[in-house]
């Protein structure tokens, strides 16, 4: 029986961040989508797969009306009647964001999420430095301070004080980047220059002193809500602080070791589909000719680096899903979706390596012509073909979108392998 379960839809690349590190520990779990949390997963009620009602549900990144949209009025419901019986919610970013009040909100907090009046602001990535309330029984004896990674998170709007705050932000830490721009290899002033010549502030200090980690009651159960990803691979201090929140939340003693690195592209080929593993030499070759091209970059093994305006984490979140699910022994169930599913999976995987291909050289072109023939490539031009490949953001779309799709379906499928 799985005292943990984690909502699968719309988590694309965050959601094997959370699987990993449950699987890395060999902490029993299971994926479930929305339509069976309406149909009563989080109560115990039968149905395929079900094994009662979990302790934990863990909500990862990905995008908030996304996932309320998968829920569905009764999927909402359904989670606010779990954790006011009891339950546990434990979200990151997104599923902060989804746990918030508001539009496509759960309301299981009372605080709300706050904008940024500068768009710049939001592409903030890396470890950060955080102070910790360890007067509270979440938090470890001995963390008083801690580095925790955040990638592009949104931020909380308090407005009442009945939500404890467990995190505030500090300083950045030595892999923090803005954007494109790595902080650490400006020289000192850079950004004081920055706003005095062109107005341009960059600076993150305006995180300072902001909530990171929260906690509050919502009946008779508990909310946990995080910007940092503390299933971030490798990140010693936060992946203690995880095993911390779970023994809690289960009465449970965590297994000591801290997550192990992941390194996407030496993944082991357990099934050896055609089509997959096509579709994983083509992401390569994708990856190989924005790396050449100083559109991309690997900033560590798992995880890709953009110039602005790239579509980087859309090519991490689908290179990710195919080398994962390429490592999984396949079920009937996964069999069964693929056999159904293979060609057009081909057919779209083939439009989007042409079609990414000469979106990223195109991209590369304009670069190189900007201060000669700023008009020889139309930036309205390299949005169609953007809007086309991935949608227009922030909703997701165009080929990508269908093929994540797809892929999340497969690889949920698979999960069926390690359920207990």
């Amino acid at each position: 029986m799985s005292s943990i379960h984690i909502y699968w839809d719309e988590s694309h690349f965050w959601g094997l961040l959370v699987t990993r590190a449950l699987s890395a520990w060999g902490i029993p779990h299971r994926l479930v989508r929305g339509s069976e949390i309406a149909d009563g997963a989080l109560s115990g009620k039968p149905g395929p797969g079900a094994d009662g009602a979990p302790k934990l549900l863990i909500v990862p990144g990905g995008r908030a009306k996304g996932k309320a949209d998968r829920l569905g009025v009764r999927g909402m419901d359904a989670v606010c009647e779990f954790v006011s019986k009891g339950g546990t919610y434990l979200g990151f970013c997104g599923g902060t964001g989804l746990a918030l009040s508001g539009p496509y909100g759960l309301g299981l907090s009372p605080w709300t999420r706050q904008g940024y009046k500068n768009r710049l602001h939001h592409f903030l990535s890396g470890h950060v430095e955080a102070s910790l309330d360890t007067a509270n029984p979440l938090v470890p004896d001995s963390m008083d301070t801690a580095l925790l990674p955040v990638w592009w998170p949104g931020r909380f709007a308090p407005v009442d004080d009945d939500v404890t705050v467990l995190a505030r932000y500090g300083k950045p830490g030595p892999d923090f980047w803005v954007a494109d721009l790595e902080l650490a290899t400006l020289p000192e002033g850079t950004m004081t220059d920055w706003e005095n010549l062109y107005g341009i502030h960059l600076r993150p200090d305006f995180m300072q002193g902001l909530p990171c980690l929260t906690a509050n009651d919502f009946g008779a159960g508990r909310v946990i809500l995080s910007y940092a990803h503390l299933e971030t691979p490798a990140s010693l201090q936060a992946n203690d602080w995880l095993r911390h929140i779970l023994g809690q939340v289960l009465g449970e003693a965590m297994p000591a070791a801290p997550l192990p690195a992941w390194d996407v592209s030496a993944r082991p080929v357990v099934w050896e589909d055609e089509a997959l593993l096509a579709a994983r030499a083509a992401m390569e070759e994708i990856i190989r000719t924005g790396t050449h091209h100083f559109l991309l970059f690997w900033r560590n093994p798992w995880l890709l680096g953009w110039r602005r305006g790239i579509p980087g984490a859309g090519i991490n979140s689908l290179y990710s899903l195919i080398c994962e699910s390429l490592a999984e022994k396949p079920n009937n169930e996964a069999l069964a979706f693929w056999r159904e599913n293979r060609d057009r999976f081909r057919v779209l995987m083939g439009l989007l390596k042409g079609g990414l291909t000469g979106y990223l050289l195109a991209e590369r072109l304009s670069m190189t012509v900007f201060h000669s023939d700023s008009a020889a490539v139309s930036k309205e031009g390299l949005n169609e073909q953007r809007r086309a490949l991935f949608g227009k953001p922030p909703e997701p779309g165009g080929i990508h979108a269908d093929l994540v799709s797809l892929l999340e379906e497969l690889y949920w499928r698979l999960s069926l392998n390690k359920q207990p």
